[in-house]
């Protein structure tokens, strides 16, 4: 028999709050089992399609987005382009917000060792100067 856990164990284990798994639940991104008492239970499937939300979440896939991914899931392997399709928009606009941090983080590194240079007197030069030396 597979292990059960109640939502507090099954909060600790995904790192989520009770809260934010009724609120999944809510949404239908997730379909706890119940027992014979109703009490809602969970198994390790549970636990990893919440990693997989949460990996989806970690894109920065919206909420409406992962709803219409559940959705389309739910409905069968037929809707595999679908599901794909939408994973590829999540990805390159993913792809995008990482070249832009990246940039961000060149340009917050340059003000960095511009300030080193400026207080090891180094560099005498404005910031803009100093960017427009590469």
């Amino acid at each position: 028999m597979t292990a059960q856990y109640s939502i507090g164990d099954f909060a600790k284990l995904t790192g989520l709050s009770t809260y934010t798994l009724h609120y999944y639940e809510k949404e239908k991104l997730i379909t706890p089992a119940r027992d014979n008492h109703e009490r809602r239970f969970y198994t390790e499937h549970d636990i990893k399609w919440v990693g997989f939300l949460l990996h989806l979440k970690g894109t920065g896939m919206s909420m409406n987005e992962i709803k219409q991914y559940v959705k389309l899931r739910a409905q069968g392997d037929e809707t595999i382009p679908d599901r794909r399709e939408l994973l590829n928009q999540v990805q390159a606009r993913c792809v995008a917000q990482i070249e832009e941090m990246k940039m961000n983080l060149h340009v917050l590194s340059k003000k960095i060792d511009w300030y080193d240079g400026k207080l090891d007197h180094s560099i005498t030069s404005s910031f803009d100067d100093y960017l427009n030396k590469e």
